[in-house]
């Protein structure tokens, strides 16, 4: 496949922001699905585990620091992310020699309820606060009941956060936080969306090469720039006509979390194919931070980060899916059915029923190796691709 450059930017970015986060005054743990911009506002330096494990899924060592955890008492039937991370205090070290110990922890159930759990863990082992931001589940609408519950957890959350670090949460600075985020999450998009090209000049593993600084970087000037350098590569490539892969002929979307150890061998299991992952739901659902300039942030960041991905039904997601699959005029749907993510994975046989393409599921995990079957992933993806 014919990488993009700005992957090579995107190492030096993250590397710059795992170094920042050693040196930080002040630094709290946080779940990927919760509101950072606040964190920001606060000086506080956000540091994520989630995408931790996942650098641990893709140096192939998610089994290695699984083990740590399981050897202290942890089942090997929850999260890898949770299993590298706490595998990793165990340890003691990690593959860029583990995290700094948090000031404190912010977890947000919307995207799971195990990072509660997680998090309880984690506050036990450093002995720091936890401040739990809770969800409430949307079915099929969202109403304002549900929104007055998680506002008010905001200004909660606020001053546990001022009450933890001695310090003030700047109004207008998380207004100018907020409106990076915003900014950053349109530029990501709008790289997404050059996919819809034919033939499309960026894969669904270019997205997720590529998406550590909308999640880590989300409300600074650095995510900013380099989405704006993505777009640029991927315009040129449109431009040009140049194609992700050699031969674009079968076009395919990609459902739940990638299996961060496999990236390059599905990426080239697919190009020999001639088939081309145009786009896949984990990195479309950071495409819609969407806060109205005039309207109260908090109000507006309590709808935002309510109404995630997988904070909605089963009926709402099926939706979203068949939106995609019109957008990137996709032949066919792989569904990565998670050992470790069962709130991603959960309902995707029903869901498999309601989209508008024939779709394939295959069984994984994100990051612990040791439960890939190669030969039987290699069986259904053939027979699959063959039907198409």
């Amino acid at each position: 496949m014919k990488r993009l450059r700005i992957s090579e930017k995107m190492r030096e970015l993250m590397t710059g922001y795992y170094m920042a986060g050693m040196q930080a005054e002040c630094n709290a743990w946080i779940t990927s699905g919760a509101p950072v911009e606040l964190l920001h506002a606060l000086d506080v330096y956000p540091v994520y585990p989630e995408n931790h494990g996942a650098l641990i899924g893709a140096t192939k060592l998610g089994g290695y620091y699984c083990e740590f955890a399981e050897k202290n008492g942890f089942s090997r039937d929850l999260c890898s992310y949770a299993r590298c991370d706490i595998g990793c205090v165990f340890a003691g070290t990690s593959p860029i020699g583990g995290l700094p110990k948090p000031t404190f922890l912010f977890a947000c159930n919307n995207i799971c309820n195990t990072v509660v759990k997680w998090y309880e863990v984690l506050s036990r082992i450093f002995k720091v606060p936890l401040f739990v931001l809770d969800m409430p589940f949307i079915r099929k609408e969202l109403k304002d009941c549900h929104l007055r519950y998680v506002e008010e957890q905001l200004y909660d959350f606020i001053s546990f956060a001022e009450r933890v670090t001695d310090r003030k949460l700047d109004d207008a600075k998380l207004r100018d936080v907020v409106l990076k985020s915003m900014e950053s999450v349109e530029l990501y998009s709008e790289c997404l969306r050059t996919a819809a090209n034919k033939p499309s000049p960026m894969t669904c593993f270019d997205a997720f090469v590529n998406m550590a600084p909308i999640v880590c970087l989300r409300g600074t000037d650095h995510a900013v720039s380099f989405y704006k350098e993505m777009k640029q590569e991927l315009d040129e490539r449109v431009k040009e006509g140049v194609s992700a892969i050699e031969r674009e002929e079968i076009r395919l979307l990609w459902d739940n979390i990638p299996v961060w150890y496999r990236l390059k061998w599905f990426g080239e299991f697919f190009e020999k194919r001639n088939a081309c992952l145009v786009a896949d739901t984990y990195t479309n659902a950071w495409s819609g931070f969407k806060v109205s300039r005039g309207e109260d942030v908090l109000s507006g960041m309590a709808e935002v980060y309510t109404v995630s991905y997988l904070n909605i039904g089963m009926e709402m997601t099926a939706e979203i899916i068949n939106k995609l699959i019109d957008l990137y005029d996709v032949d066919g749907v792989v569904m990565h059915s998670n050992r470790s993510c069962k709130p991603y994975s959960f309902g995707q046989y029903e869901i498999q029923k309601k989209l508008s393409v024939p779709s394939v599921i295959i069984e994984a995990d994100m990051v612990d190796e040791r439960v890939f079957s190669e030969a039987q992933v290699v069986t259904r993806l053939e027979a699959f691709l063959e039907m198409l």
